[in-house]
């Protein structure tokens, strides 16, 4: 798949860390995806040992959302991003980038954030699910697909500040209003939010969720903006 490159230049989250932007689209797959490769939903496919993050309070495992390959430099080690949220009636973590509810965690190398709370070894949670025809739970899982977005995307956020793309990797962000964190993190991706009747459930209050990494791209942070 394709993949946007480290630039140097950036000093912070507004700042197009990676380029090019390149649009994310999810298609379903009918067999699970095992690969280290770029998925939302299913089991977590590990570059390390599994180290799957709980809830600081209740312990609760948080769920899988997927995992998204890390810029790299060319001859670098491949990385891999998981992103796990909480969940609890209808709320989904994420609306603060530390604490606790929201652990995007970088393998193989990467640091386990200290506001991050890792379960015993065994410990499995959900996955990216969806609601049914009765409100139950049924988990999901998409390979990712990037593209690159065309020269008229680059032009509107340029003239008007918006990106006419819902999913992407890298390029220069738009926030509805800020970013979740500052300086040196560097924007890394931007899911947006799906509601009670789309192929995931991830409630972001109708707003997007963002993805961030540290300028050695060790570590990430995760916060959502409302619309």
């Amino acid at each position: 798949m394709l993949l946007p490159r480290p630039v140097e230049g950036a000093e912070g989250p507004y700042d197009a860390g990676y380029l090019p932007r390149l649009e994310m689209t999810f298609h379903p797959v009918e067999e699970p995806i095992t690969e280290p490769t770029a998925k939302m939903g299913g089991d977590p496919v590990w570059m390390d040992e599994p180290c799957w993050p709980v809830h600081p309070s209740t312990a609760e495992p948080l769920d899988f959302v997927g995992q998204f390959p890390v810029p790299v430099e060319p001859g670098e080690e491949r990385r891999m991003a998981y992103l796990f949220l909480s969940y609890d009636d209808y709320e989904t973590g994420g609306a603060d980038p530390e604490d606790g509810e929201a652990v995007l965690l970088v393998q193989p190398g990467g640091r386990i954030p200290v506001f991050a709370t890792i379960g015993p070894a065994g410990t499995k949670g959900r996955s990216l699910w969806r609601f049914g025809p009765d409100e139950e739970q049924v988990s999901v899982q998409f390979r990712i697909h990037t593209t690159a977005v065309p020269e008229t995307v680059e032009r509107n956020l340029e003239e008007h500040g918006v990106v006419d793309v819902r999913d992407y990797l890298g390029g220069k962000p738009a926030y509805p209003d800020w970013a979740g964190v500052e300086a040196p993190w560097r924007f890394f991706f931007c899911l947006g939010g799906m509601e009670d009747d789309g192929p995931y459930f991830l409630n972001f209050a109708y707003g997007s969720g963002f993805a961030y990494l540290s300028p050695d791209r060790l570590e990430g942070r995760f916060s959502w903006e409302a619309a």
